[in-house]
């Protein structure tokens, strides 16, 4: 049986085998606890961690000292929100979130809000980008923290961090953003982009699940979190826990691998551009969402037409995509990033995304555009799934 072509990429990617070799020796040999500093087991694991937080600090241009390695991208985002909150509560108790946020940190803010926080939703335009100027509009003087994702998980779209992150630099708010698609697809510096919270996970770049960072400002200003999990005071005192040595080193291994192959977002985001070219070009009534100018490499979000995307998808059975987020893909819900940029519900439940990696080939690609075209024929002549 031949495999499906995997496009859900977003979802997670495939381990890459040299992120594999990375981590055997710490899953097997070399198994000391990065804490036990009085003996050479936990010296070496201690050693293996911060030559991961120097690959993982130099994807985005980062003093080492100001990673914080957590379990994935939804605690850092979660830290981030409610760290802030805690540690700048006598400033005051107002966040900024975008529309499109993912739903870490849309819960998170949620969360605070019940607990008496207010939160400013800010709307995006039809490309799905939050406007520096509405964002300058929002802030309050209570204002502790914006949100802003680097680039959306749904559709690809990229948000001007230079330029949101001086709007917040200005007016001393914290700004956080949510780089767990862009890390190492895109160039970020946190220094030069006034970043001073980012969220990132090695699951998205052929490292290990179970893996993430938050880079917390050391300096310039620096930036104080308080802790959401205590009992141990690792990671600067930020989370508490034995550290997971193996996937850290893993993480550090597949930041060292998006350095060193630095062309490998331009051969992606070509693959792309024939996925999508194809598919609107010999498809009646394929729209893309949203995505206009600057774009995640690997990500699209395509809609046809009159065609519902659960009849597609389980005609699809060569395929391996989604319909948006993995972590609402139980849901029955519009997409809230479809309907922030102006879809109606029925298009917002029924569109497709489609993202590509490391391991996705042109082949692959032909393969792709041949499935989609002979599911959406079969539905169209039978009626089904319209």
């Amino acid at each position: 049986m031949i495999r499906p072509v995997y496009l859900d990429n977003a979802a997670t990617t495939r381990l890459d085998p040299r992120v594999l070799e990375a981590m055997l020796p710490y899953l097997t040999d070399r198994y000391g606890n990065a804490a036990s500093r009085t003996h050479a087991f936990g010296w070496e694991a201690e050693e293996a961690v911060e030559s991961a937080r120097r690959e993982v600090a130099a994807v985005i241009g980062a003093d080492p000292s100001a990673i914080a390695f957590v379990s994935g991208a939804t605690e850092a985002d979660h830290l981030a929100l409610r760290g802030a909150v805690g540690a700048y509560r006598t400033k005051g108790r107002h966040l900024i979130v975008s529309a499109i946020e993912h739903s870490a940190v849309l819960e998170a803010a949620e969360s605070l809000e019940r607990h008496g926080c207010e939160v400013t939703r800010l709307p995006v335009d039809r490309d799905g980008r939050v406007a520096p100027d509405q964002l300058a509009a929002a802030i309050r003087p209570d204002t502790v923290l914006a949100s802003i994702m680097a680039g959306n998980n749904e559709i690809g779209t990229q948000n001007d961090l230079p330029a949101l992150g001086a709007v917040c630099r200005e007016r001393g708010v914290i700004f956080h953003t949510d780089a767990t698609q862009a890390f190492g697809r895109v160039g970020i510096e946190v220094d030069a982009d006034r970043i001073d919270l980012l969220s990132c996970s090695a699951h998205k770049v052929h490292g290990p699940k179970g893996v993430g960072a938050l880079f917390v400002r050391r300096r310039g200003p620096r930036v104080a979190l308080e802790a959401q999990q205590r009992g141990g005071g690792q990671e600067g005192g930020l989370r508490a826990g034995s550290l997971n040595v193996p996937g850290i080193v893993g993480f550090g291994a597949a930041a060292r691998l998006l350095r060193e192959e630095s062309t490998e977002s331009a051969r992606i985001a070509a693959l792309r551009d024939r996925l999508e070219q194809e598919l609107l070009a010999s498809i009646p009534g394929a729209y893309r969402n949203g995505g206009n100018g600057p774009r995640l490499p690997g990500i699209t979000n395509l809609g046809i037409d009159g065609l519902e995307a659960e009849a597609l998808l389980l005609s699809l059975r060569g395929l391996a995509l989604s319909t948006g987020s993995a972590c609402a893909s139980a849901s029955l819900e519009p997409s809230h990033v479809l309907l922030a940029i102006g879809r109606g519900p029925f298009e917002a439940r029924n569109s497709l995304r489609l993202s590509l990696g490391r391991f996705t080939t042109a082949e692959e690609i032909d393969r792709a555009v041949e499935e989609v075209r002979r599911a959406v024929t079969e539905l169209r002549s039978t009626g089904a799934g319209c």
